[in-house]
């Protein structure tokens, strides 16, 4: 996703704004679109597969031994137990992450021009891979699930006078019914998964948020256990398969001689800090 490439000029040596903002954007899709320099990396088809079934497990056990009695026990719980959790809950939606993101992308987009100097260029696009790949590996599993937990037709809790976590209606499109996988828990993970990525330090911090929002689904009865069983699943693979999708094409990651994905060192802050001040005041 190289933003340092020339674009058109006009008569004075330099494209217009709008112009090199559609020459970035199009140049960031044809090195998303392109194919593969590398292969898979050693057994990650396998790892997806073992804990594809291994979740299928535990959200079969969890529908048939304890989302309805959780559900009923989450319904009694105090006030003061509901509130923070009400509170909190909100954060795991896709936008807390996606806009601020996007808006990054869109000021590097517009701003990457061939007036720059090239090292500025150079830690402008570095940014750039990297905010793509963290609004792509939140983005798609969210969306994906968007569209599944639909098309299951779920019932969340208490739709009917009992939790009844076999209550189905597939097809039906309605919110009501669309419980599996939990939309909040997807977002969670996959940020968690996304943001470890590329700053392992935040690892510990981003997994608790991830779990107090899961946790936060089910003490609202908003979601069965299950539902955020899967929908845990679903954020932390979607957002692994983006990374290899983008290791394979040499985007921020690269897979190693040794066949495991690393992430490519990026620009450091005073580097990052040096090039903002020098687009604020040229």
């Amino acid at each position: 996703m190289s933003l340092t490439g020339g674009t058109t000029t006009g008569a004075h040596g330099a494209a217009s704004w709008p112009r090199w903002t559609r020459a970035n954007v199009g140049r960031a899709m044809a090195a998303l679109a392109a194919p593969p320099r590398f292969g898979l990396a050693r057994g990650a088809r396998a790892r997806v597969l073992a804990a594809a079934l291994a979740t299928i497990l535990l959200v079969a056990v969890a529908m048939a031994f304890v989302d309805g009695p959780l559900a009923e026990a989450a319904k009694r719980l105090p006030g003061w137990v509901h509130a923070p959790f009400a509170f909190v809950t909100d954060f795991g939606k896709s936008g807390w992450f996606l806009w601020p993101i996007g808006i990054v992308l869109a000021a590097i987009a517009a701003t990457a021009s061939p007036a720059l100097a090239p090292l500025s260029r150079l830690v402008l696009a570095a940014i750039a891979v990297r905010a793509g790949f963290l609004f792509a590996a939140i983005a798609v599993p969210s969306l994906f699930v968007t569209i599944l937990k639909r098309l299951i037709g779920r019932a969340r809790p208490f739709v009917s006078e009992h939790a009844d976590p076999f209550l189905y209606l597939p097809l039906v499109w309605r919110a009501d019914h669309a419980s599996l996988p939990s939309g909040h828990a997807t977002t969670a993970f996959a940020a968690t998964v996304a943001i470890a990525l590329v700053w392992p330090r935040l690892r510990v911090l981003m997994l608790v948020y991830a779990v107090i929002i899961a946790a936060s689904r089910v003490a609202l009865d908003a979601h069965y256990l299950s539902d955020v069983i899967a929908g845990a699943f679903v954020g932390a693979i979607g957002a692994f398969i983006v990374r290899d999708w983008f290791a394979r094409r040499h985007l921020g990651f690269v897979i190693d001689a040794n066949g495991a994905t690393q992430a490519l060192p990026g620009p450091s802050w005073p580097r990052i800090k040096r090039v903002a001040r020098s687009l604020i005041a040229p």
